[in-house]
Formats: C-alpha cells, structure tokens, sequence
C-alpha cells in the first residue's frame, strides 16, 4: 500500500523536482518505508511505500520495466499477481513483488492488462517513447485517484492534499461537490471539494497524450451476467463459501504479517473463520474492547478467537478516546466525511500493536442485505400501485411520521415511481434538500440534484434488471460504499500506515451474489443467506445476538464535551456565503435545546466541512 503522485507538463518544459517532493511529503503517512522519484524533462513521478509484498528496496517505485521505456508508479495490491506472473514466460522477472507483474502485464496487454488483475488498485504508468500516461484505477473504487488538468498540465495523487501542495492548484471550494456532502456524507464521482480536482471513476482507465484524454469504462457493477443454476439452493450456498474462501485466500498474500479486525459480529467472524481455514493456522485478531457494558462486544470476539485459536490481543479504550482523538482523526482526513472518526481510532489501536495489515469485514450487509432499508425496499415495491394515484392521496401515507423521516417520505412519494434510483437517494440523504434550501443556498447553485441522483439516474435501466435486493445493494456501492466506507477505510487507515483489505469486496464475489435471486437472499434472520453458506462456521450466539456496532453518544458529546469546539466552527461557518447563518445558527439553538426532530448528524456535517475548509484553506 502506497501514496502516489505525478506531474505532467504538456508544453515540455521542465519539472521543477521539489514540487513533486511536496507532493509525496504531504502524504508521507501513506508510505514510511520509502520515498522516491523519476524526474525527467516535462514529466515526474512520486511514490511513497508502505512495504508489504517483496521487502527489498529492488521493488521500490517509481519502477522502470526491463526494456526503460516505462516507468509505473503503483497504489495497492495484486491478489493473483503469481498467476498473472504463470503468463508472462517471456520476461524477465528481476522481483518477486506485484508492482513487477503490473508493469510486464502492461507492456504485453496494454490497456487489457487489467482484466487479468484481481486486487485493489490505482497506478499510473508513463511511456517514455510515446510520451503517453496510462492510469486506471480498481473496479470496487478501493484505492483514491484524483487528478488535476488543464490546458498545461496534469497532476495527480492518491490524495488531494498532495495535489494541493504542489502549489499549481486554486484552493476554491466546489459547489457542486458541496450538494453531495450535506446531502451523503461525502462527494460523489466526478467531483471533489476542490475545484477542479477531480476523482477518477471506479473500474475506469483514463489514457492522456499531448493533453489530450481518452476514457474507458471496464467494468460496472450492474453490467456482469452470471451462467449458474440458482435453482439449486444448496450449489448457491456453496458457491458463495468457495467464493469467500478464496477472496480470504487471496488476501492473506504478503511478505508480512497479516491480522484481522474482529468485533464479534457476523461479517468479521466469518472472514476470522475463513482465515484459518485457508490455511492460517492461528490468525492474528484485534479487538477493540470497552468496560462500558453497552458499546462493549468483546466477549463475542472472544468466542470467535477461543474456536479458531487466534492470536487475539484485546485493546482496551474508553469511549472518551474518540474524543481524545478527535483532533488526530480531523487531520487524517484528506477529504471531508461525517463519518470515519471510528475507522480512525481503532486502525491507530491496532497499528500501534505492530500490525502492517489488516482484513476487514466491511461490505457484508452491503452484498447480503443486512440493512433494513433493503426489506423497506421491498415493502414500496409491494405498493407500486400508489405512484400511479394522484401525489395529493400518495403523501398521506406520511401523514403519521415527522420531522426529516416525514421530509424523507414524502421525497419519495413526489416521484414518478418507487425504482430504486428515485428511492435510495433518500434512503441515504441526511440533511434533505428542504432543509439544505432552509441552511443553504447550494440547491440554487447546482440546479439537477445531486451527482449521485444524476448517476442513479444514468445506470437506472441496467439497475431495474438486477432482483430488487440486489437493486439496493448496487446502488449502494454506486453511493455510500464506494464514496464512504472504502473513502474513509482508506484515508483514515493509510493515515497510521495500516493496509486494510476487504474480502466482501472481492469482484468475483460481488457479481455473483448481486446475481442471487430475491427468495433465496431475502434473510430470515440476520444475513441467514451467508451465514448458512458459510455451513456452521459460526456459533448461534454470534448469529443471533443483537447487533451493536459504535454507537457512541455523540449526540450529548456535541452538547457538552464538544460544545465549544462545534460553536466555534458553526460560527465561521455562519460567514459563509452559501450558508444562510442566521438560520443555522438558530438550528444550532434548537439541538442545544432538544429538538428530537435534529439529528447530531445534521449539525456534525457543518463542524467537519469547516474545520477542513479552514486546515486547507479553502475559499
């Protein structure tokens, strides 16, 4: 795992080398084990490593292949790079690191290469003879892409501060991407706060020559027909365990040791379970424990770790650590998220244990329905006959409901179907576009909703021939997955220099259970479709015990301990000309004061954009 940047200069003059150095220094946290570049003419390439596959300083980055003619700066990880490597015969290898195999699979395929791959990526490779960059970035959008282009140049990176301290960039404030973030937490592709930075769409290649770009869609999550008999259950069942036992496999691949996040939950015991049984035989887990008995999970953890004979290492927090972290959390972000201050906290945990890399079981209620807007979803399809009643008999089916659910509702029942484009948008929405109008002035700056309403929109007929629960899924990934679960495990991880794998994110996996049909997907239970997969690889007290997670009482914490720190930021942000002050402010008064209708959320949203604005100096 890797930071990675580049400068292009399109009018051939020199590259000044201690931009680039800037630009590998601001994220220096995203490799500690090496730093270096290629500078030459119009071009420079920068790499930061975090040593994980082939430790010896031959597999360092920028790397050149046999011949010179190109030079590849690499981000990530190539699960079956010796697979990869069984085709290529004819070079000759001088590592035994992944980088090697991306670089001779380029040069054999070009712009193929990357159907061969399975892994989490973003790299650029320059060819000096045609004076062409190729960059593609990983199907699931696990690794950061953003870039900057204008008639002069190109610059990119794995973060937007490294791209930002290169000194070539505005620091101005994109309004568009702003919409985006009040209303999901984070910004959507194309955008990023920035103006003008832009994000690399995930399972997308982009070519650039003479300033000139050529783009490439390879693959979409709704695009990926399966040939299997669903009919037969129990094949379905064991086709996902093999399925999962070899996205396990696949990330267990490094030349140093790798532990597992294990909470005690479904998702993160099955990937413990499957770790021994591809062969680990005492897997290292990590569990973050707390003597407060109602965020507390470890004794879960603790039967996981007591079957599989884990090396298991308790840590133990207090819930005011995330508090005391706060500020650390803050700088770790390189864009804004409302969320990502746990990911942070317990990634710091377990990299201070020693730890290189991690698996995750993140994704599992993504892939199997194990959130209950995908039953809610099911219910509106029930009732599709409503949307074609007059919108004055649909909206009182709201009648009974409040404050933003009420606004949510409605949102739905305005439009002209219950599809899952029209729909999931307000599933995931947390300030509603009636109160961004209230706080706000961003509806009338970008006029056409959302970029993820625009984009839903777009794929909405290859949606619709998807069964409806894997509807939600994929657009799912389309939204929060992809823009921030895998956004904030990525900064929030690679900010300690922890590499976080996520084998529900595996691509194989995901097109077949996104394949699955409704009646044998729909739970009976919680996820009952992977836990009967997985064939008693995990106890009933895991199963059937009641889901906790990090629900910590942020909502009295932003009454009390963080009051002043929140005041302080809705104060500046008050001055903001697209914020409407007065009224947030009064907002601000009403939470303070109970409103049951104002969700903590809504209020951090404000708080987090501004105490970026201000670090980053965004006008």
């Amino acid at each position: 795992m890797c930071g990675i940047a580049g400068i292009i200069n399109f009018k051939n003059s020199p590259v000044d080398p201690s931009l680039i150095r800037s630009m590998t220094t601001a994220m220096a946290h995203r490799g500690p084990d090496a730093d270096k570049f290629f500078v030459e003419n119009e071009v420079a390439l920068g790499h930061r490593r975090l040593s994980i596959i082939d430790l010896s300083t031959a597999a360092d980055q920028p790397f050149a292949d046999n011949s010179g003619r190109y030079v590849m700066v690499f981000n990530g990880e190539m699960y079956n790079y010796q697979e990869v490597k069984a085709k290529l015969p004819d070079y000759a290898f001088r590592t035994t690191s992944d980088t090697e195999v991306l670089i001779a699979a380029y040069v054999k395929w070009g712009a193929d290469c990357i159907r061969h791959f399975r892994g989490m990526f973003a790299f650029a490779i320059w060819d000096q003879r045609e004076k062409e960059l190729f960059v593609a970035r990983d199907r699931l959008g696990v690794k950061p892409f953003y870039y900057y282009l204008d008639e002069d140049k190109l610059l990119f990176a794995s973060e937007t501060r490294a791209i930002l301290a290169s000194g070539l960039v505005k620091r101005k404030i994109n309004p568009a991407a702003l919409l985006d973030y009040f209303s999901y937490q984070s910004v959507s592709y194309p955008y990023s706060v920035i103006e003008g930075i832009q994000q690399l769409e995930a399972g997308s290649w982009m070519r650039i020559k003479n300033g000139k770009t050529e783009k490439k869609i390879y693959w979409k999550v709704t695009g990926n027909p399966v040939d299997f008999d669903f009919a037969d259950k129990d094949k379905v069942r064991r086709r996902i365990r093999e399925l999962l036992l070899q996205s396990v496999t696949r990330r267990l691949v490094s030349d140093v040791p790798v532990g597992a996040f294990l909470s005690g939950g479904i998702d993160s015991s099955a990937i413990v379970g499957l770790m021994a049984e591809a062969g680990d035989s005492r897997p290292n887990t990590f569990n973050i424990s707390f003597d407060e008995k109602e965020f507390d999970e470890s004794t879960y953890a603790e039967m996981i770790a007591q079957k599989y004979n884990t090396h298991h290492t308790r840590i133990l927090l207090k819930p005011t650590s995330f508090l005391d972290e706060l500020q650390n959390a803050f700088n770790a972000m390189d864009t804004p998220s409302g969320d990502g201050i746990n990911t942070y906290v317990v990634s710091k945990a377990i990299r201070q244990k020693g730890v290189t890399v991690a698996l995750s079981g993140v994704g599992g209620d993504e892939l199997f329905a194990g959130y209950p807007y995908f039953n809610q979803y099911l219910q509106l399809r029930s009732k599709d006959w409503l949307w074609k009643m007059p919108y004055a008999i649909r909206r009182l089916a709201a009648i009974s409901q409040q404050g933003s659910k009420k606004e949510r509702l409605l949102q739905i029942l305005r439009a002209d179907s219950c599809t899952i484009d029209k729909v999931y948008p307000a599933f995931r929405q947390l300030l509603t576009p009636a109160l961004l109008s209230d706080l706000t002035s961003l509806n009338e700056l970008t006029a056409g909703g959302t970029a993820l309403q625009r984009y839903l929109a777009s794929e909405s007929v290859d949606l619709q021939r998807l069964p409806l629960l894997s509807q939600v899924s994929a657009a799912e990934y389309m939204g929060y997955t992809q823009h921030t679960l895998l956004k904030d495990t990525d900064q929030m991880s690679m900010a300690v220099s922890l590499e976080v794998r996520e084998p529900f994110f595996d691509q194989d996996l995901v097109e077949f259970v996104l394949a699955i049909p409704d009646g044998l997907k729909k739970p009976v239970y919680p996820k009952s479709l992977l836990v009967e997969s997985l064939n008693h690889l995990l106890p009933d007290e895991i199963v059937f015990r009641k889901k906790q997670g990090f629900l910590f009482p942020w909502n009295i914490w932003l009454k009390n301990e963080l009051r002043s720190f929140c005041e302080l930021h809705l104060k500046n942000m008050a001055q903001r000309p697209f914020i409407d002050g007065q009224r947030l402010m009064k907002y601000w008064g009403r939470f303070l004061a109970g409103d049951k209708n104002i969700r903590w959320g809504e209020i951090w949203l404000f708080v987090v954009l501004e105490h970026w604005l201000e670090k980053n100096q965004l006008s």
